[in-house]
């Protein structure tokens, strides 16, 4: 996918079905605005049209699209529709209007494609735009189809058309780096279990999870002092950066900060990034964190929470972290604490209350983790993994088995379950 250097002009497009809620559309508009600024594209116009059901040839209604480009008085480069739009839908736009038609993931993915810095995210960007490209390609050729030499010949048989000939060498062409770039990802996902069980036993794991923009990297350097890059744009980081924290009495835990989320992130940009998200899916506890400041937290935990279903990370436990108190009232503050008096509200620009968040790390780190195991001596591997992954506090021996008295995190011990006689 090209890079884009020019300042380009579009106008936004948005279609509201009758049965949905036009507020919430307008929401994601105005996100649609924030990913178009991030990706260097100034927004001229900004139009939402409300029908019974989607325009098959455009996606939205020719006449309204029309209208848009008039009302918007200067010449644009490009419209960005909110839904995700077909490559006919694309190309039928262009050739009615003469301007360039793209939707939201194309917007992601350009973003993705400016950001990417290590050879991983570049990985994993080249996979998600080919996993967006090869949909698409069928109707890409069908001009060639009208162009047939010869339509018949000899008994009546016709020739495969041009297009699809050439749809189909694109689409073995892409499937063959797809294939490629699968490979290399699945040996970088072997890599990073390799070096998680390099580390000490007693070393938790934790991973910063969120809406894209709640402050996670800023959070990521308060509590690490680390120096990752902040940026007041969507998707500023795309690579997972992991750094230490102590929480005293000499106990270090890992602290891996990840990319961020989003609304309706489509299926293919999540399995792509999925060496990335791989730390949030082996953390032993996940930071979950939320701008307050952002008048649509709620959606965005919802949206958060689909994410991490969809790459097997529901279950492991959670911390929701509200982050940017600094930029609320007061009584903001005491109505989300009486929403969810669990969470833990901080300000990770100012640093306050993060000494308490670093003791409710600790304390959360710590719960549930004491378990009672009985063991086959001869389940030497079970054995083995228990004294790598836990905190032996007590060991003997009763005729075959061994009984084992062990701190462990709630994750690994999913493994041992069938071991377990007690838990605390």
């Amino acid at each position: 996918m090209e890079q884009h250097d020019k300042k380009m002009k579009a106008v936004l497009m948005g279609v509201c079905l009758l049965k949905e809620n036009i507020a919430a559309k307008d929401a994601s508009m105005e996100e649609l605005k924030r990913l178009a600024d991030t990706a260097r594209i100034t927004t001229s116009g900004r139009y939402i049209q409300r029908r019974d059901k989607i325009y098959p040839r455009t996606y939205a209604g020719e006449g309204f699209i029309k209208k848009c480009l008039e009302k918007t008085g200067e010449e644009v480069d490009i419209l960005i529709f909110d839904n995700d739009l077909t490559g006919s839908q694309a190309r039928n736009i262009e050739r009615l209007f003469s301007v360039e038609a793209i939707d939201r993931t194309e917007v992601i993915l350009r973003i993705f494609h400016d950001h990417a810095r290590t050879k991983e995210a570049r990985l994993q960007v080249r996979l998600a735009e080919l996993k967006y490209e090869l949909p698409r390609l069928k109707s890409m050729w069908t001009h060639l189809d009208r162009e047939r030499f010869g339509s018949r010949m000899g008994g009546g048989v016709a020739f495969r058309g041009m297009g699809e000939k050439q749809s189909e060498k694109d689409r073995q062409r892409l499937q063959r780096e797809i294939y490629q770039i699968e490979k290399s990802l699945a040996k970088l996902i072997k890599q990073i279990d390799t070096q998680k069980k390099q580390r000490k036993r007693n070393c938790r794991n934790i991973g910063l999870v969120g809406y894209t923009n709640a402050g996670k990297s800023t959070l990521f350097n308060s509590l690490t002092g680390a120096g990752v890059l902040v940026e007041d744009r969507l998707f500023a980081t795309l690579d997972s950066t992991t750094r230490s924290l102590n929480l005293g009495k000499g106990r270090d835990v890992v602290v891996s900060d990840t990319v961020g989320f989003i609304s309706d992130l489509p299926h293919h940009l999540i399995a792509s990034f999925r060496a990335t998200l791989k730390e949030a899916e082996e953390a032993d506890l996940l930071l979950n964190v939320t701008d307050i400041s952002d008048d649509d937290f709620e959606r965005h935990i919802d949206d958060v929470e689909i994410v991490l279903k969809e790459i097997g990370a529901d279950e492991i436990p959670q911390l929701l972290v509200f982050n940017k108190i600094d930029r609320v009232s007061v009584s903001v503050v005491k109505m989300v604490k009486r929403s969810y008096p669990k969470a833990q509200l901080v300000s990770a620009k100012t640093g306050e209350n993060i000494e308490e968040l670093r003791h409710q790390i600790d304390k959360n780190l710590k719960a549930s983790r004491k378990y009672i195991l009985l063991v086959p001596q001869t389940h030497q591997k079970a054995i083995s993994y228990t004294h790598h992954w836990g905190r032996i506090l007590e060991k003997e021996y009763e005729g075959d088995v061994v009984k084992m008295t062990v701190e462990m995190g709630i994750k690994e011990i999913r493994h041992l379950e069938q071991y377990v006689v007690d838990d605390g």
